[in-house]
Formats: C-alpha cells, sequence, structure tokens
C-alpha cells in the first residue's frame, strides 16, 4: 500500500475514534526512520489503548501485517509502528512534556539526520 495512502488511512482512523490535536510531521527529508510522523492525544488510558487496537485493525485490514504496538503497558504513552509511519498517542501532560513537535519542526538535512 502506498506510504499516503496509509497516513491517510490513521489519520481518519484516530478522527474517527476522537483522538484530539492530530499533528502529522513529515520526516522525508529529515530521517531515515520513517517518511511520517503522526502525533495524537487521548482523554485516558483507556482511551489511548482503544486507538491503539483500532488502529492496528484498521491497518491489518487495509493488508499491513507487520504493524505493532509498543508500550503497551504504558497508561500515557503508545507507539504504533505503522511500517514508514510512526504513531505517537500520548496523554496530554506527556504529549507537552516530550514535546515531538516542536522537537521535528527544525528543517535539518538527511545526510545530517542522526537516525
Amino acid at each position: 500500500m502506498e506510504v499516503d495512502k496509509i497516513k491517510k488511512l490513521i489519520e481518519n482512523s484516530l478522527n474517527k475514534n476522537k483522538a484530539n490535536n492530530i499533528v502529522t510531521i513529515d520526516l522525508k527529508k529529515k530521517s531515515y526512520i520513517a517518511d511520517y510522523m503522526i502525533v495524537a492525544s487521548g482523554t485516558s488510558s483507556r482511551h489511548l489503548q482503544s486507538l491503539s487496537e483500532n488502529l492496528l485493525v484498521e491497518l491489518k485490514k487495509s493488508g499491513l501485517d507487520n504493524c505493532r504496538i509498543e508500550g503497551y503497558e504504558s497508561s500515557e504513552w503508545k507507539l504504533v509502528d505503522a511500517m514508514d509511519i510512526i504513531v505517537h498517542l500520548f496523554h496530554p501532560e506527556k504529549r507537552s512534556f516530550y514535546d515531538l513537535e516542536k522537537m521535528w519542526s527544525e528543517n535539518l538535512p538527511k545526510e545530517k539526520a542522526m537516525i
């Protein structure tokens, strides 16, 4: 499946399941780790768990069987590894603490990317 279609599927799933403040960051010119990073917030640990599990189901329905959830035991953060897209789901306080949007907003040439 094309990466832009996967991105749209993820954004739609997060919207449908009421994730808050969904931000998509283009990493193509910043890092080799992924093409996109999507950051969103949930309202509670149950909401974060539900968002990550529902997203995994949607990805598998679309034929992406190798996706997985990390941070399964955490109540404040989940990561869904969707191949070329990394999805971070945070409790709002943790999200502001890590501030991934700010960290990845700087334009960094791929040659200087650490990862």
